[in-house]
């Protein structure tokens, strides 16, 4: 004789909405930040978020996951920026300009994950899972080789400027901001932006005879 077997409902699967994600994403972003990825666990990041550790994992299966929702978030960012500067038809200092402008508003809108691009990348880059890291910093090099070189054709800057040199520089003072700059302080990223180039540029244009 059949029996009637009572009906097992699944337990549904928690999705978070998309600013709690971004939310638990922004405290991830910190903890790395301020321990580095090695010694951050999953617990670390649900301590500062507010919860069990596995409660996050029905939002994310891995610190792993976190981090590479993180950087990539911020390198799709960053580089829709510069391809559209990159894109505009600007002379060498006007291009530069742009670039460093922008580089100012990426680390106010992603200071964290900046802060993680610059301890983290090299390592990080070695894994396949983040091989898009070495990808993203060859082009971001003939980005800013390439401009530094046609300012120099165009006159626009010194001819016996080492451009490697100078590339170095400005990139490791530019990204450096990362360690110091905190959103809604006294200058605006425009404004620091505006100062920085005030000297750097003023050190490698062309002087008027």
């Amino acid at each position: 004789m059949p029996t009637n077997k009572p009906t097992v409902k699944k337990k549904p699967q928690v999705t978070a909405s998309p600013e709690r994600r971004r939310e638990l994403l922004d405290t991830a972003a910190e903890v790395f930040a301020a321990q580095g990825y090695n010694a951050t666990t999953v617990r670390k990041i649900a301590d500062a978020a507010g919860m069990l550790a596995g409660s996050l994992y029905y939002h994310f299966d891995s610190k792993e996951s976190m981090l590479d929702e993180i950087l990539s978030a911020f390198l799709t960012e960053l580089w829709d920026g510069y391809d559209t500067v990159l894109a505009a038809g600007l002379g060498p200092r006007e291009t530069i300009e742009a670039l460093v402008t922008e580089s100012f508003r990426e680390i106010d809108r992603h200071r964290a994950a900046v802060a993680i691009y610059q301890k983290e990348s090299r390592t990080l880059s070695a894994q396949p899972r983040f091989h898009y890291l070495s990808d993203s910093q060859q082009k971001f090099e003939k980005a800013w080789l390439g401009t530094l070189e046609r300012g120099v054709e165009a006159k626009v800057f010194r001819s016996d400027l080492d451009i490697r040199l100078t590339y170095r520089f400005v990139r490791d003072t530019v990204w450096v901001a990362a360690s110091w700059y905190r959103p809604g302080g006294q200058h605006s990223p425009e404004e620091i932006a505006r100062q920085y180039l005030s000297m750097v540029l003023d050190g490698i244009a062309l002087r008027p005879t």
